[in-house]
């Protein structure tokens, strides 16, 4: 039976009451979702390779998140954590705390969104470190706040018209082999795009200013751009040879996405902060800052909070989220999905001259379409007609970068073989159309 209201009536409808700026990738409206499928009021379904924007890991819906909601719910849904405390966020923490990589004492703050995360984690750094400056990178996103929007680099539509932004930060290249800013070619070029931080010290801002270097450890919204593997451990020893904190936005490529629990154990490197938010609880607004005891405890108490922070509900899904990574091994399905994505992204490289590149780590997947492969132009027209033809054929799919030319996989990690074939299998006609014409 299909909704009451058809995709039109809505359309017209949220033309008059909702902002225009909060726009949508696509015209479905949603009436229901389970693990790696979504439908829409019309009864049409989709094979979900967008996750929410890496928000499912876990599916839709999953039964254990679900009956832990109504559970903690039935209880109760607010008293503020801040005036009448309870245990969820404390048994959260310690799963944090045990999970986010790095052998020493952790600490963990709740507050709501991913942006917000950041915000409190570069106020920690400022706060320990007594430092105003803080440097990101090109092509990173870390939000939509003041501060996050300074910190993110992609102009369009994220900054265009909001300045003026926030004071004190300073970005440098992040190393995107396949359009080295250096016109180098790794693993000859030993890597040498890591000299750029301590350039920044010399051109930008004095090491003794900078409280912070905060990275993606695969950038998620500037194109799943994959640094060299031994990048991120020559950033680090920089950062601790000038008492630099370091922070590690795990909001997008954390919670499995990459195979592993946060991305950053494929660098064997250990952030002094980590955020992560997304996936953190299946949906529910949560997120997260962990990292060393000394750095997060030393801000005073009161110095850090939000009315909603640490919200039992969403920390009861999180718990969930939790066990069923544990009980289902999603981290090894997780990883035998990115081998599968990988080969069939591999093979359309092969077959069309439009993919220019293909990348990531685990199910954490992307293609770069050029228009030509010498001059790598991007193919930001061309990607546009193939989400086009996906969405028509039942697909829901990403692009990213800065010129919207990649296409990039955020599917659940519970996909079936069969539902990721079929997706598989429309974008390879979706190129395929598109590379006839």
């Amino acid at each position: 039976m299909k909704s009451d209201f058809s995709t039109n009536d809505l359309m017209a409808r949220r033309a008059k009451a909702l902002v225009k700026g909060h726009a949508s990738a696509t015209s479905c409206y949603i009436s229901s979702a389970r693990g790696a499928l979504v439908t829409d009021i019309n009864k049409k379904e989709f094979i979900d390779f967008a996750g929410g924007i890496a928000v499912m890991n876990v599916g839709h819906s999953h039964p254990k998140v679900v009956q832990a909601i109504k559970t903690q719910a039935e209880k109760f849904t607010h008293t503020c954590f801040m005036v009448a405390p309870y245990d969820l966020p404390i048994q959260l923490a310690e799963k944090l705390n045990k999970a986010v990589p790095g052998d020493f004492e952790k600490s963990t703050l709740f507050v709501n969104s991913g942006a917000e995360a950041v915000e409190n984690a570069v106020k920690i750094a400022r706060y320990h470190t007594g430092r105003p400056a803080v440097i990101s990178f090109e092509n990173a996103y870390h939000g939509r706040t003041q501060l996050t929007m300074t910190l993110t680099s992609k102009v369009h539509p994220f900054k265009a018209g909001f300045a003026p932004f926030s004071s004190d930060i300073y970005q440098i290249p992040f190393p995107y082999c396949y359009r080295c800013p250096l016109n180098l070619t790794h693993p000859d070029c030993d890597t040498a795009c890591a000299n750029y931080l301590e350039k920044a010290f010399v051109n930008k801002v004095e090491a003794a200013s900078v409280a912070a270097l905060i990275a993606e450890p695969i950038q998620g919204e500037g194109g799943f751009i994959v640094p060299p593997p031994e990048y991120f451990k020559k950033i680090k020893a920089v950062c601790e040879k000038n008492g630099i904190v370091f922070i590690a936005d795990e909001i997008q490529t954390g919670m499995g996405r990459t195979g592993k629990l946060f991305a950053m154990e494929h660098f064997d490197v250990a952030a002094d902060l980590t955020t992560t938010a997304k996936s953190l609880a299946a949906g529910m607004p949560l997120s997260a800052v962990v990292g060393r005891q000394e750095i997060m405890n030393s801000v005073h108490p009161g110095g850090l909070g939000g009315t909603y922070g640490a919200n039992p509900v969403s920390c009861a899904a999180s718990l969930a989220v939790f066990d069923i990574f544990e009980t289902e091994d999603l981290l090894a399905k997780a990883q035998v999905l990115g081998k599968k994505v990988r080969k069939e992204f591999d093979r359309f490289k092969e077959t069309f001259e439009i993919v220019g590149d293909v990348r990531g780590i685990g199910p954490m997947m992307a293609m770069e379409l050029v228009t030509d492969r010498e001059t790598k132009e991007p193919a930001g027209d061309a990607a546009k007609k193939l989400l086009d033809f996906c969405l028509e054929k039942g697909l829901l799919v990403l692009a990213t970068g800065s010129h919207g030319n990649i296409i990039r996989t955020l599917m659940p990690l519970v996909i079936t073989d069969d539902q990721l074939d079929q997706g598989l299998s429309i974008i390879e006609k979706g190129l395929a159309g598109i590379c006839s014409q």
